[in-house]
């Protein structure tokens, strides 16, 4: 039961940021959405006030072109088509309009019937007769029916106008009771200065988009680090709420096994006195040497246990990481001389320090190379053991690797389960501690193992720092 509500206080923070990256991706997509849609909202309200102001401002051109027609034609006695045609000053003043506002397209004047009486394009070659030839009168009112040459500005457009905008490309003004004057604007150059528009909401939208997708990446994160350190203190209030109850049950399960450990000890020990002569030397003495076995691997399960679960603080101190592996070899030399494998040193580490609990180390060294003394037992090839070490940056490499049978790909995840071991008579606890090992000291354990070829066990720990001349 405490297991599981342990687990599930472990499965928390994990669940909490996956949330959070949810919801902040959402918001992401909420954002970008949003600057998306008020771009396109705005290139819209820009578009239609572009053209309302193209239109009031043509409308005024309008206006005073038609004004400038009609004084013409009361000069010209009411004949709007001899104002049109004989006056210089309002041909001037149309050949303006149509060579200075690209936006005006063409020119057109009708008489009160709505008979065409010209029609002008922009930059267009024109035959106007000179101010001074004379016209002949009765000529006249088929002059209105002339089509004047045109050549367009040549202009091109990427994006069509918004079809609600095509319709209002006209421009219509009375030129008193005379007719009426009609200015046409062009689309193609519409369309330019919308595009110009565009061009420059959509740079500004980009640079406004990009700088709150900046500021929303820098808040998410920043939150993030806040989430993340709020799980790396909640995994170790979990953490040290877990050992703290596993170090009571430890202490508690110690002092009850190992009372009637010492007395089974003792009474083993009588037991052997008294039928060691050669004689007596039968399945008693068989079953008393298991007994004894026995009895030493509940005494390591419990040592095993209570360190684990109840850790010492560290006593650190500065020694260069080669003397660490040196110590292991020399303690088990004499082991490797009786079993018959080899326990090899690999120093490229270059004189690298660190900054470790001498004993601790020592223990998670010996852990590792007992578990590859297990594993190359029934491999078929002679034992090799390497004790390596090498710098790699900040960071000082320790490792252990065999030639034994290795581990399965199934079971390297739960290499440093508590109480897993693949190992007959194993406890399930040393890599357990080596793992709580190396986490103390800032450090990482990891493993690469191929079945049938061997496992090696890396140890990462920070590089010491230099010590400062005294």
């Amino acid at each position: 039961m405490e297991g599981a509500i342990f687990a599930a206080m472990a499965k928390a923070p994990r669940r909490r940021s996956r949330r959070f990256w949810t919801w902040a991706t959402l918001f992401s997509l909420f954002v970008v959405a949003d600057i998306g849609l008020f771009g396109w909202l705005i290139f819209r309200s820009l578009s239609q006030r572009e053209l309302d102001r193209v239109l009031l401002e043509t409308r005024e051109e309008a206006q005073t072109l038609a004004g400038q027609i009609e004084r013409g034609a009361e000069r010209a006695g009411g004949d709007l088509v001899t104002a049109v045609y004989l006056e210089q000053e309002t041909q001037t003043y149309i050949d303006s309009v149509l060579r200075q506002r690209q936006i005006v397209q063409t020119v057109e004047i009708t008489d009160r019937d709505g008979a065409l009486v010209a029609k002008r394009r922009s930059e267009a070659e024109v035959n106007l007769p000179a101010p001074d030839t004379p016209i002949d009168k009765e000529a006249v009112p088929d002059a209105p029916k002339i089509e004047t040459k045109t050549i367009e500005h040549q202009q091109t457009s990427q994006q069509p106008l918004p079809p609600e905008l095509l319709g209002s490309l006209e421009v219509t003004v009375p030129i008193g009771e005379l007719g009426s004057l009609r200015l046409g604007l062009s689309p193609v150059e519409l369309e330019r200065r919308i595009g110009v528009l565009r061009e420059d909401l959509v740079r500004q939208t980009t640079l406004i988009g990009g700088l709150t997708l900046v500021i929303v990446a820098a808040a998410v994160f920043l939150i993030s680090a806040l989430v993340r350190r709020g799980e790396r203190l909640e995994a170790q209030a979990a953490e040290a709420e877990r050992l703290a109850y596993l170090g009571t049950l430890a202490a508690g399960l110690a002092h009850e096994i190992r009372n009637p450990l010492n007395s089974l000890s003792l009474n083993m020990q009588m037991l052997e006195e008294e039928i060691a002569e050669p004689r007596q030397r039968s399945a008693q003495q068989r079953l008393l040497a298991i007994t004894r076995s026995e009895l030493g691997r509940l005494e390591r399960l419990v040592t095993d246990f209570l360190s684990y679960a109840r850790p010492r603080p560290l006593r650190r101190e500065v020694l260069p990481a080669r003397e660490l592996l040196e110590a292991v070899r020399e303690v088990l030399a004499a082991q490797a001389a009786a079993s018959g494998f080899a326990l090899e040193l690999r120093d490229e580490g270059q004189g690298v320090a660190v900054q470790v609990d001498p004993e601790l180390m020592r223990q998670l060294l010996l852990n590792l190379v007992q578990n590859a003394i297990a594993a190359t037992e029934g491999s078929g090839r002679k034992p090799r053991i390497e004790l390596g070490v090498r710098r790699r940056g900040p960071v000082v490499e320790l490792s252990v690797a065999d030639n034994g049978v290795g581990i399965p790909s199934e079971e390297l995840e739960k290499v440093f389960d508590l109480f897993y071991s693949t190992r007959k008579g194993g406890t399930g606890l040393g890599l357990a501690i080596v793992e709580r090992i190396a986490t103390a000291h800032g450090g990482t354990v990891s493993l690469e193992s191929e079945p049938g070829r061997g496992t090696t066990f890396r140890i990462e720990l920070p590089v010491a720092a230099a010590p400062r001349p005294a």
